[in-house]
């Protein structure tokens, strides 16, 4: 599967694919980022391959790592192909001046809410996605709580669920 994998996606994207790496088993391709959504919907469309369920979208902050210079932030997209039991990893390596991938939410609807996680905790923007709004966070949070340089803070947020218990405190900039 992995030759035939790799065929394709040298054959019909060439130089949007800048490398392949395997680290324990799993394979990767780093892709150029603008080129996801159509080398994803090529592999999902493809009848022998039909990497049709997208099992997880995350991102890993390489803020203070040598290897930062080429990109702060390293998009991780794991695709699994239910046919043929196989699983592998897009990733795709962003500047922080310019953290914006394309949607994939058209096409996979769980794209929707982890693109929306990414967005809330990392800071990653989606272009074209619907509806790119807060997933985890509470809407006061300024910020992006998983990114290497947000501040470290003591003060557990207030949910609305619990707004009758919520103690202001006078100089508390956050209330």
């Amino acid at each position: 599967m992995e030759d035939k994998l790799r065929t394709f996606l040298k054959d019909l994207f060439g130089e949007k694919i800048l490398s392949e790496y395997t680290h324990r088993g799993q394979l990767s391709f780093y892709i150029q980022p603008q080129a996801l959504r159509e080398i994803a919907v090529a592999l999902k469309n493809d009848s022998d391959l039909k990497f049709d369920f997208l099992t997880d979208i995350t991102v890993v902050d390489h803020q203070g790592q040598a290897w930062e210079k080429d990109g702060r932030f390293e998009m991780v997209y794991i695709f699994l192909s239910l046919k043929n039991t196989f699983q592998f990893m897009l990733r795709a390596k962003l500047p922080e001046n310019a953290a914006t991938m394309p949607t994939l939410s058209k096409d996979w609807a769980c794209a929707n809410w982890l693109e929306r996680e990414v967005w809330d905790l990392m800071g990653i923007k989606f272009e074209g996605h619907p509806e790119l709004t807060k997933i985890l966070t509470v809407d006061e949070l300024v910020g992006h709580p998983l990114r290497k340089d947000f501040g470290i803070t003591y003060e557990m947020p207030q949910f609305s669920h619990n707004s009758d218990e919520i103690e202001v405190v006078p100089d508390n900039p956050h209330h």
